[in-house]
């Protein structure tokens, strides 16, 4: 069976403004199995966003698992997305997971990884999946040159991250703190 390739999920923070997008693709091969999907998620009584790229069912687990972080440590993203890292790089059943985390509150943002990396961006702007890097440099340089606002920038960039990356479709869906 061929792997699912990822897609594309864009963090964009500007100001006490963050807004999480994605694509709907999903792919099997060189075939778009669902074009729709929907990748973005809102946790903790709508405190939280999390988006996510990789293999779908190993992205819930971990979605769920971040979950339980949050209440856990009563919604501090830090301390859950690093209680998380440090359970999906130590636990044997979840270090085969192969997805990436986006995630943010009001106060940051930070993208989550198997390897047991938990990196927040130096400036208000980071993508996860396959268009990431298409994505990511867009973000950079509207965030930089324009007065755009983090939902018209996370929408321009996903844009041009479709255009380049195969695996990226326009069927864009987007949540928003502030």
């Amino acid at each position: 069976m061929s792997n699912f390739h990822a897609t594309t999920i864009i963090a964009v923070r500007k100001g006490r403004n963050v807004c999480l997008g994605g694509d709907g693709q999903v792919t099997l091969g060189d075939s778009i199995v669902k074009p729709n999907a929907k990748k973005i998620r809102i946790l903790c009584d709508g405190k939280v966003l999390v988006g996510f790229a990789g293999r779908t069912a190993d992205a819930f687990t971990l979605v769920e698992r971040f979950e339980q972080k949050l209440q856990k440590y009563q919604g501090h993203l830090l301390r859950s997305a690093v209680e998380l890292a440090k359970d999906w790089r130590l636990d044997k059943g979840l270090r085969q997971l192969e997805a990436t985390l986006l995630v943010a509150d009001i106060e940051m943002t930070l993208m989550v990884t198997g390897s047991g990396d938990v990196v927040e961006p130096d400036e208000g702007v980071i993508a996860i999946g396959s268009g990431s890097a298409y994505a990511q440099s867009a973000g950079l340089a509207l965030l930089r040159n324009t007065e755009l606002s983090s939902l018209e920038i996370a929408k321009k960039s996903l844009e041009i991250a479709s255009k380049f990356c195969i695996y990226t479709n326009s069927n864009f869906v987007f949540e928003e703190l502030s």
